[in-house]
């Protein structure tokens, strides 16, 4: 057997085999930024998921303030409550914190109300449409 100058071991036929030391310092911490890495993306999506809830339950208030708006509006246009229609449904918007942004009396006692409700952090508005009036 021959004695070579580089790292490795004979074989029987007279070829060498030659090995490679791997060095693992260069890999350590691969395993806690690939971990950091897949905690990130998940609490992004979560975070997307979250947004996206919040944006289903401030349109439901939205439409919620519409549909209660209008029939107050409904009620005091065919003479069931006291007051103007429009002021009638303002204050109930203003109740569930919405602002009204359309009310209009059609017919003598059909009332169309258009609500906002803004998002937090400025992010846009949530809008509700209703029409109430008397049963047909």
């Amino acid at each position: 057997m021959a004695s070579d100058s580089f790292c490795g071991r004979s074989r029987r036929d007279g070829n060498s085999v030659r090995t490679r030391a791997i060095s693992v310092g260069s890999e350590r911490g691969s395993g806690t930024m690939l971990a950091l890495a897949l905690g990130a993306v998940v609490m992004a999506l979560l975070l997307g998921l979250l947004l996206l809830a919040q944006a289903g339950v401030l349109a439901s208030r939205a439409a919620s303030a519409a549909d209660l708006a209008a029939l107050a509006g409904a009620d005091a246009a065919r003479g069931l409550t006291s007051g103007e229609p429009c002021e009638v449904a303002a204050s109930v918007v203003g109740q569930h914190n919405a602002t009204l942004t359309s009310c209009v009396v059609t017919g003598g006692e059909i009332v169309e109300v258009v609500t906002e409700l803004p998002y937090p952090f400025n992010v846009g508005v949530a809008t509700g449409h209703a029409r109430a009036g008397p049963p047909p």
